[in-house]
């Protein structure tokens, strides 16, 4: 086999020449670029087999010469490098192309086990696809914040299949940002001109929930008044979204998987098809494995919809994200319009960090956003945090055991505070409905009648209010 040709670029020249003596000692022949505009000149001149180029480069960014690159020469694959990972940097490159992407600093093992997966590929596959060259930056990827490596993985695959129609399971806890990945997905999709159409499976009584997905017919049942389109049929050349798809009865299920085979509805009330181009993203916080075990879920409904699994790890699992996560919650409820974001104190940070986030990325936004309202929008101390210095790990016993129980005593009546301002914020928004108060709140609807009963909020918000 011919020699392979390596160009690598990148304007700090000692990581170019660690490279090169890592690439040289294993065989390939190695070319050198210290600009984006000397990498495009070299692939047109060359035509290098790999491309190791950093993202923030001079005169051309990476990005750009992505682009340029692979219009230039579509098999030449390219591994992107850099120091400033963002989600939509990680989803851009990948969409453009990119075969692989990894964050500075960086292990040679790893440099050399990509390069040889690369070629492997190339062999395989006799070419790397090339993806369009211009993608829109949208402001709702930039949602998702996180450098981590966990996050790292989740932006990659989401510029891997965002231009694909393949349905897309989207696993892991409440509050974890699911329905972020889905927004990602759709608009970095060729669908991203079409609706996105939203449906929490959880917050519908399965009375409803037929006629709310396929639509109805008027008079089809009691209180059907007119014939109105369901989701499936108004999110038509675009996409609809899923959410805590475990919820679903095994009824609606079954006509679930039929839309999926067919991509044709019915409505509740008529034998009449109706063909719709959608794509489909689901969500759940339940091991759809276990429930089909148990018989809870249709096996083939769960093959069908498990194309695709991106899963979105608990924010315990991600703690370096944390102080990224404060700043933007920070800068998104600030005070007011025209306030300057507040600041956290080191102490405050680290508490934050400590803690171990049952309710994820939700329930630090909420924190935040509770202690930008107790510090009118300044300097966030640990006093407004719903929490002390010991959470509940801790059981009181041995040496300050009373200033701990102390400690978690206070913890719970904050927290039980802050969960009942929460509820009566919703309720209010929603205008008293709870089905509407439940699926804002993010929590099942029995769980919400529970808590209004704890907090003896019945008849809260009172009439005319």
């Amino acid at each position: 086999m011919a020699q392979r040709t390596i160009l690598v670029a990148d304007d700090d020249a000692s990581i170019r020449s660690l490279l090169k003596q890592l690439l040289t000692d294993q065989g390939y022949a190695v070319l050198e670029a210290a600009t984006g505009s000397e990498v495009v000149e070299q692939v047109k001149d060359s035509g290098p087999d790999l491309v190791i180029m950093d993202l923030r480069m001079p005169e051309l960014d990476g990005i750009e010469a992505l682009q340029k690159v692979k219009t230039a020469s579509p098999r030449t694959a390219v591994l992107i490098m850099t120091a400033f990972g963002t989600s939509n940097a990680a989803i851009k490159a990948m969409e453009l192309g990119a075969f692989e992407y990894i964050t500075k600093p960086f292990e040679l093992d790893k440099i050399s086990y990509t390069v040889k997966r690369a070629f492997q590929y190339q062999d395989l596959t006799q070419e790397v696809e090339v993806l369009r060259d211009e993608i829109s930056s949208l402001v709702q990827t930039e949602r998702i914040v996180g450098n981590s490596a966990a996050m790292q993985e989740v932006y990659k695959t989401i510029g891997k299949v965002a231009k694909a129609d393949a349905t897309v399971l989207i696993t892991g806890e409440s509050g974890t940002g699911k329905e972020l990945v889905a927004e990602a997905l759709h608009y970095n999709s060729t669908r991203r001109s079409g609706p996105l159409v939203k449906v929490s499976c959880a917050a519908l009584p399965e009375t409803l929930l037929e006629a709310e997905l396929f639509g109805h017919e008027k008079g089809s049942f009691t209180g059907a008044m007119a014939t109105r389109k369901g989701r499936f049929e108004l999110a038509d050349k675009g996409t609809i979204f899923l959410d805590e798809i475990g919820e679903m009865s095994l009824a609606t299920q079954t006509k679930l998987l039929r839309v999926l085979q067919e991509r044709k509805i019915e409505r509740v009330g008529s034998s009449i098809p109706i063909k719709v181009d959608i794509r489909v993203i689901v969500a759940t916080n339940k091991d759809l494995g276990k429930q089909v075990e148990a018989n809870r879920f249709r096996d083939d409904l769960f093959y069908r919809l498990n194309v695709i699994n991106i899963h979105m790890p608990p924010l315990r699992e991600r703690k370096e994200d944390v102080p990224a996560l404060v700043e933007h919650f920070l800068a998104k409820h600030r005070y007011s319009a025209s306030a300057q974001p507040a600041t956290i104190s080191e102490e405050a940070l680290r508490r934050l960090n400590e803690y171990n986030w049952p309710g994820n990325v939700r329930e630090l936004e909420n924190v935040i956003e509770r202690a930008v309202v107790l510090s009118r929008g300044q300097v966030i101390t640990s006093r407004e945090l719903p929490f002390g210095e010991h959470d509940a790990e801790h059981d009181g016993e041995g040496e300050g055991g009373d200033e701990i129980s102390a400690e978690k005593s206070f913890f719970k009546k904050s927290v039980a505070q802050f969960e009942k301002d929460l509820i009566m914020k919703a309720l209010r928004d929603a205008g008293g409905n709870r089905s509407k108060a439940a699926e804002m709140l993010g929590i099942y609807r029995r769980l919400l009648y529970a808590k209004i009963k704890e907090y003896a909020l019945e008849g809260y918000p009172p009439k005319g209010r």
